[in-house]
């Protein structure tokens, strides 16, 4: 299916039928939003992918009861860096010059220049930040999906606090940002699944400058 199409086709699942995506498919979805762009390369996210049915029932009750949390095959959880640090921004670095066999101090330049921005303005944008490149990855995700014909809910209604309790993501220098339920629709008990697609004109929704 061309991209566009897949777009066209998909829609913010409200009821799904509980069908298992096959792992193929959420492989292929977690590996685009692993080529995602990040800045600076730094990727600073990890998603945490859920099948365990008791775990998604406690993140049902912290997710505003969305039935889709509990009816859906997977459950994808993005969780961003609380912050940035010379010791993160360095391992990122490490492994990259490993990888490519360049010299060790290829990128030490670039890398305190780096620091040298982000260090002062403090923890609170580091996390901001960090949660807009999750952002990138997720928008990946769902047009991964929808290539392949899964469905997928964007949901950012849930209560974080909740949701970092139930995954350790505290511990691990993580805040939760966003939620991806995918699986399959339920046809006929969810009243948006035939409701037409609205979006901005063209016109309205792009301006050229020449």
């Amino acid at each position: 299916m061309a991209l566009i199409d897949a777009l066209k086709w998909r829609y913010a699942t409200k009821k799904m039928n509980g069908q298992a995506v096959p792992q193929e498919k959420v492989d292929y979805i977690l590996e685009a939003a692993k080529l995602a762009p990040s800045s600076s390369g730094l990727q600073p996210y990890k998603i945490f992918v859920i099948t365990n049915q008791e775990l998604k029932e406690k993140l049902r009750a912290v997710s505003f009861d969305q039935s889709q949390v509990t009816d859906a095959s997977h459950v994808l959880v993005w969780a961003a860096w609380d912050g940035y640090s010379l010791e993160k921004i360095s391992a990122v670095f490490d492994k990259t010059i490993a990888e490519r066999g360049i010299p060790a101090d290829a990128m030490d330049e670039y890398k305190q220049r780096l620091w040298g921005m982000y260090e002062p303005l403090g923890q609170e944008w580091h996390a901001h930040h960090a949660a807009k490149q999750a952002y990138i990855s997720f928008g990946i995700a769902i047009a991964a999906a929808a290539e392949q014909q899964v469905d997928a809910t964007p949901m950012e209604g849930f209560i974080p606090a909740e949701v970092d309790k139930l995954l350790g993501l505290n511990e691990l220098g993580l805040n939760s940002v966003l939620v991806l339920p995918l699986g399959y629709r339920d046809d006929a008990n969810d009243w948006l699944v035939n409701l037409k697609k609205v979006r901005t004109a063209q016109e309205e929704f792009i301006t050229e400058i020449k």
